[in-house]
């Protein structure tokens, strides 16, 4: 991993206050919401256009730009630290269980 000021890239984290980190803490799980949010609508609206519209190409956009999105959002969080990972990848689990939570509920 790349060096920078405190060391490895990351570390910066571990020396912020707690008062500070915990703020970011919640950033990451509520952009990790929005992002699970956005990946799973993005697959369900997949799964709909090939199934009725046959429109390959905008099933490959909607692939590539939810994985693009969603990859970034964890590289990113990753490289913040641990527990930033462990909330933007607990975010897009919920994120997963609203999208899915709202389907099974309109399909009863």
């Amino acid at each position: 991993m790349a060096m920078g000021e405190f060391g490895m890239i990351g570390s910066w984290y571990s020396s912020l206050d707690l008062l500070v980190r915990v703020p970011l803490l919640v950033l990451h799980l509520a952009i990790g919401i929005g992002v699970g949010v956005l990946h799973f609508r993005a697959i369900r609206e997949s799964a709909r256009q090939l199934v009725e519209a046959g429109n390959v190409r905008r099933v490959a956009a909607l692939t590539v730009g939810r994985l693009a999105v969603t990859g970034a959002v964890l590289i990113i969080a990753a490289l913040e630290g641990a527990l930033p990972l462990v909330a933007a990848a607990a975010g897009l689990m919920i994120g997963r269980q609203a999208v899915l939570g709202k389907k099974s509920e309109t399909a009863q």
